[in-house]
């Protein structure tokens, strides 16, 4: 059977395919128990670097830094094929679901976090993370993380699980992507006032361009979009009575389109797959979910909310922007970032760099409250 050929996870599993399993991992080459990594401040730790064609199956790492936000100071980047410019940079915790520089126990098809009530002397900010997005490669991969904090990485455990092919990759592989991105705060539109107490439907507000969206992706090449997490630290509303953003539609405009986009929502609880404002609190679904929640009556403070296009895939063939309103018609100032992950033929656009440490970080940290800024 050709290895590179997919099937539904548990109905492939019969098919034998010729390929051969191979790990790399932080275990103690020399027998003993030290099965972790140091990692200086200021270091770059490559974990993989894999010489041939396959694909990784599955990566899980957990680490120990005393460094504040430590989870938004890392830099997880991968690099497909010898390319120059890597396909994912993203901050660690960011990438495995959970934005603000915070873990929450979560679980997800593609990617979880592993926690329990135990809590370390600043906060619960450790866990086991995972994930399952197949990540092929024709010639070679390298992953690396990079400790941009002021701490030591006293611990970093990791597994990268992987398989080589005798085959090379097909023509038509796309690769994995991953790419942050934050507006902080979001630019705010403003609106005539819409009255007293205004039903959601009342709001003041027209958009009918989506430039003022927050932008969550912009892509170009061919391959399809696979989902995104998306963190909101919400302490600006629109008004006194939807202290909500989720009145801001997902618009998805593909192949360079520009009104109407081929894909338009109906508000930001929609897209995540629940609504009426997130009533539920957080949730964990395979496909979609609230991995953070906040005061699900006013709404204030900071959520991270995820959602997989696993069985939907948004297909592009030139370009993809995805982008959603922060509030109705953009009429919110709040903390947006974000994660979108898709697979495209190479080459890509070059991922731009991260901002510098500073302007990476949460505010009101570590709690998840609406605090004074």
């Amino acid at each position: 059977m050709n290895p590179w050929n997919s099937t539904s996870p548990l109905g492939g599993l019969p098919f034998i395919k010729n390929a051969r399993s191979l790990r790399e991992s932080s275990y103690d080459r020399t027998g003993g128990n030290r099965d972790f990594w140091e990692v200086a401040s200021g270091a770059t730790a490559v974990m993989a670097d894999i010489k041939g064609a396959g694909c990784i199956r599955h990566i899980w790492m957990t680490t120990r830094c005393y460094a504040p936000q430590y989870l938004r100071k890392l830099i997880l980047e991968m690099y497909w094929d010898g390319e120059q410019n890597p396909s994912v940079r993203v901050p660690f915790g960011d990438f495995f679901g959970i934005g603000h520089a915070t873990c929450k126990h979560y679980v997800s098809l593609p990617l979880s976090m592993v926690m329990g009530e135990k809590r370390g002397p600043k906060g619960p900010f450790a866990a086991a993370m995972n994930c399952f997005f197949p990540m092929p490669f024709g010639t070679g991969a390298r992953i690396q993380i990079i400790n941009e904090s002021e701490e030591q990485i006293k611990n970093l455990f990791f597994y990268i699980d992987y398989e080589l092919y005798e085959e090379g990759a097909p023509e038509d592989m796309g690769c994995f992507h991953a790419t942050w991105n934050r507006e902080n705060p979001c630019k705010k539109v403003e609106y005539p006032s819409g009255g007293k107490d205004p039903a959601p439907w009342d709001l003041p507000g027209i958009n009918l361009t989506g430039d003022d969206n927050y932008v969550i992706l912009n892509a170009e090449g061919k391959g399809l979009y696979v989902g995104c997490v998306l963190n909101i630290d919400n302490f600006d509303s629109s008004n006194q009575v939807y202290t909500w953003p989720g009145e801001g539609d997902d618009m998805i405009f593909i192949d360079g389109e520009k009104w109407p986009p081929s894909l338009h929502g109906t508000g930001t609880e929609d897209y995540f797959g629940a609504a009426w404002g997130f009533p539920s609190g957080e949730y964990a679904g395979p496909y979609h979910g609230i991995s953070l929640g906040s005061d699900v009556q006013e709404h204030a403070g900071k959520w991270s909310l995820y959602r997989f296009h696993i069985e939907d895939p948004v297909r592009f063939t030139k370009s993809i922007r995805v982008t959603i309103e922060h509030g109705h018609a953009n009429d919110q100032g709040n903390d947006y970032s974000s994660v979108a992950y898709w697979y495209q033929l190479e080459p890509h656009k070059a991922l731009p760099q991260l901002p510098e440490v500073k302007k990476r970080l949460t505010s009101r940290w570590p709690e998840h409250g609406l605090w004074d800024r």
